[in-house]
């Protein structure tokens, strides 16, 4: 049986074991409080940590780009500069390729002309002269606006023409021809020639000389026998058979 004792004391003991609960209450708080906070400190410093180290890795990266961002301007900059330069030496080019061909266009017109006025003159070359120059005129286009010739070929051809015949201008020049006499026989002369204005011709035996100038068909020659002696001799000096000597010889003046 429970005594009125017992009961009283249990009762006690309940008492007081509700007012130490009541009183441990506000400690187990602060103390949960107190780690909260904690935890709280420690996240801050963690998340500052983790920011300073992203912070740190985030300009690094930035710098990075910032150069390798320079470095694509630079080379668009030189492109942009390269692009500027080859279309400046593309029209350059454009307007030498203009220039050439106009220039080719006015060599060509000028190679028609001489080829034309040295045509024009073949017929007054005497037959050395011809057979000399032989190579060039051959060279000669028949037709000079549907030619294959080219312009620096074709220059080269008339400036060897041209050449001959500058060179037997200039100089005197013994030949071996034929000339009728005066019964329109044939028979063989030499024939000198001064230059391309006049010549003189002779046979060996003195009998049939002449003289002859160019003119609008070719050659022309004229019969004068009275001449002789003088063209012997002439021919003669030439050859350094016989001591120079002014002689009188006719001349044609046209």
């Amino acid at each position: 049986m429970i005594s009125k004792r017992g009961i009283a004391c249990g009762l006690a003991a309940c008492v007081v074991g509700c007012r130490l609960w009541a009183a441990d209450s506000p400690v187990t708080a602060a103390r949960e409080t107190l780690a909260q906070w904690v935890q709280t400190r420690q996240l801050i410093s963690k998340t500052r940590t983790d920011w300073e180290a992203d912070r740190e890795m985030l300009g690094q990266t930035k710098a990075l780009f910032e150069r390798e961002l320079a470095a694509v301007a630079e080379q668009m900059g030189k492109l942009n500069t390269n692009s500027t330069v080859a279309d400046a030496e593309r029209r350059k080019a454009e307007a030498e390729l203009t220039q050439h061909g106009e220039a080719l266009d006015r060599a060509k017109a000028l190679a028609a002309e001489l080829e034309k006025e040295v045509r024009g003159i073949l017929p007054l070359l005497p037959p050395p002269l011809k057979a000399t120059a032989q190579p060039w005129i051959s060279r000669l286009p028949a037709d000079s606006a549907n030619t294959k010739a080219g312009v620096v070929d074709r220059f080269q051809t008339l400036v060897g023409l041209l050449n001959e015949v500058d060179k037997f201008n200039n100089a005197i020049t013994v030949a071996n021809d034929k000339q009728p006499n005066a019964k329109g026989d044939q028979v063989s002369v030499d024939v000198i020639y001064l230059g391309l204005g006049i010549a003189y011709f002779v046979d060996a035996a003195g009998e049939v000389a002449g003289l002859g100038s160019p003119g609008p068909a070719g050659w022309q020659w004229k019969l004068q026998p009275e001449i002789a002696p003088k063209v012997r001799d002439a021919i003669a000096i030439y050859r350094s058979q016989k001591a120079a000597e002014f002689l009188g010889l006719p001349a044609v003046i046209q």
